[in-house]
């Protein structure tokens, strides 16, 4: 007896006809004792179990209810009904695990519609409802995008580690990592923590980017990128901050930051072309739901284009590439700045963009994602190459509709009195990251890389406006539940 998964089943219906194989999934609807909605999770849509009571015994049909998990074993045949174009002849039916009914009522299991924040309570079931479904096999799919992305252009990927005792970023916003007793921290003669006795030796803690290993790799294979866990000890409770979160971070040799904005953009538009091709009816859904928020709202706020729209628009369109000083010009001119509409009004040069300036630049002004680069070396990081004009640094971050800042990526600082002048600058201690400085002793060359939190490109391509919901167990101040 052939076992096939769902998906399978109903996009390769011709290879089955007429044959007997095995499903199993849970029951999503039990309609007239005749009809059975099954999932298994491969695909939004339900295949149709035709059950002949006279067939099966009292006990079995009594137990087949929602969330109920079967096996079964039929026929695959042409359905008669609308909505599907098979359906299986139930021939044996085996209950793999029951519920409790009076439990059921209290979950997101019910067939009815739930608040997303319901369902964010119960994490542990929401991926068994539709929409989570389709979220996360999205999810599922950039990841393997990601992954294929780089490959196919020759990187290599390196596991950089998750405890460190670098602080990548300079904010110092990091959870500590300790083997003392908290109960009796031994202390030094000044009173504070000796971390000489601690397991390492030093003060650790989790990583906030793998960014400064990973250019130690690429100065000896070239092309690398990591991919994997980064936390931020940011107190933040929003829609838009995770205190856990997936990172990818690209670092390449000899590439300036014309070739780092040249990589991004294709690196993002080979992800979201993977998606539109393997997760259509998924995007589907999500595009339904998507559209059915935006009737919701006022006439003024509605989106511009549909779910799948917008995705196929951001593929077709070249990304615009403006520097920071075009861009606070922009701003200083517009009339949301001028009338007082911006929350964190624009009035000279040097200031650190928010969401709403960035958003005003893709959704009104350049109606396309865009490119900004060249900002003031005062709000960028340490390692970020500086110009010649010795005021901007070679920053550049990608900008997309509804989100904002996506990538966030630089020409790295290779010069190693000015990387060290830098240190200086900011207080960073060369003893600390005197194995980075190593890198530009010897053979140094230019190079570049960005980041791209996975989060933020999951809530793009579904339309999700909350970045709990794109991420199986989210980490927030507060919440460290399942």
């Amino acid at each position: 007896m052939e076992k096939i998964i769902i998906k399978e089943l109903l996009s390769r219906y011709g290879k089955y006809m007429h044959r007997n194989v095995e499903v199993s999934g849970w029951v999503r609807a039990f309609r007239s004792q005749r009809f059975i909605s099954l999932s298994d999770g491969s695909t939004p849509h339900n295949l149709q179990v035709v059950v002949d009571p006279e067939s099966f015994s009292q006990e079995i049909i009594r137990n087949i209810k929602i969330a109920v998990s079967l096996k079964i074993v039929g026929e695959v045949v042409e359905s008669p009904g609308a909505g599907q174009s098979v359906e299986i002849v139930a021939k044996s039916i085996e209950i793999l695990g029951d519920h409790f009914s009076d439990e059921l009522e209290k979950t997101v299991l019910q067939p009815k519609k739930h608040s997303l924040e319901t369902l964010r309570v119960q994490a542990h079931l929401r991926f068994r409802t539709q929409l989570f479904g389709a979220i996360f096999r999205v999810r599922s799919a950039l990841s393997f995008a990601i992954h294929e992305f780089f490959r196919k252009n020759n990187f290599f990927y390196i596991h950089t580690p998750i405890i460190t005792g670098v602080d990548a970023e300079g904010a110092g916003e990091m959870f500590g990592v300790t083997h003392f007793d908290l109960r009796s921290v031994p202390l030094g003669p000044e009173g504070a923590v000796d971390y000489e006795r601690d397991f390492f030796g030093t003060k650790t803690s989790l990583t906030v980017s793998g960014q400064l290993e990973a250019e130690t790799a690429a100065m000896g294979l070239g092309r690398v990128y990591t991919f994997g866990p980064t936390f931020r000890a940011e107190n933040s409770n929003t829609t838009r901050h995770l205190a856990e979160f997936w990172m990818v971070e690209p670092e390449v040799a000899f590439n300036t930051l014309e070739d780092n904005i040249d990589l991004a953009e294709a690196f993002l538009k080979y992800c979201i072309s993977y998606v539109l091709e393997h997760c259509r009816e998924d995007l589907e859904l999500l595009d339904k739901r998507f559209l059915d928020d935006q009737k919701a709202k006022p006439e003024k706020d509605r989106a511009k284009e549909g779910l799948m729209e917008k995705l196929e628009n951001v593929v077709k369109k070249r990304f615009v590439r403006v520097s920071y000083t075009e861009a606070i010009g922009i701003l200083l001119r517009s009339k949301e700045n001028k009338k007082g509409k911006f929350q964190f009004p624009i009035d000279s040069w040097g200031m650190d963009l928010q969401s709403e300036h960035e958003r005003y630049l893709v959704e009104k002004h350049f109606e396309c994602p865009v490119v900004l680069f060249d900002y003031p070396k005062d709000i960028k990081a340490f390692y970020m190459r500086l110009n010649e004009d010795d005021r901007t640094v070679a920053a550049m971050d990608v900008l997309f509709p509804g989100i904002g800042e996506i990538i966030g990526g630089s020409q790295r600082e290779e010069r190693y009195e000015v990387l060290r002048a830098k240190m200086k600058e900011i207080g960073m201690e060369e003893k600390e990251l005197w194995w980075y400085l190593d890198t530009r002793k010897f053979g140094s060359v230019p190079h570049s890389g960005f980041g791209l939190g996975l989060e933020r490109l999951v809530l793009f391509v579904t339309g999700m406006t909350n970045i709990r919901d794109v991420i199986p167990f989210p980490r927030t101040p507060k919440s460290a539940g399942f």
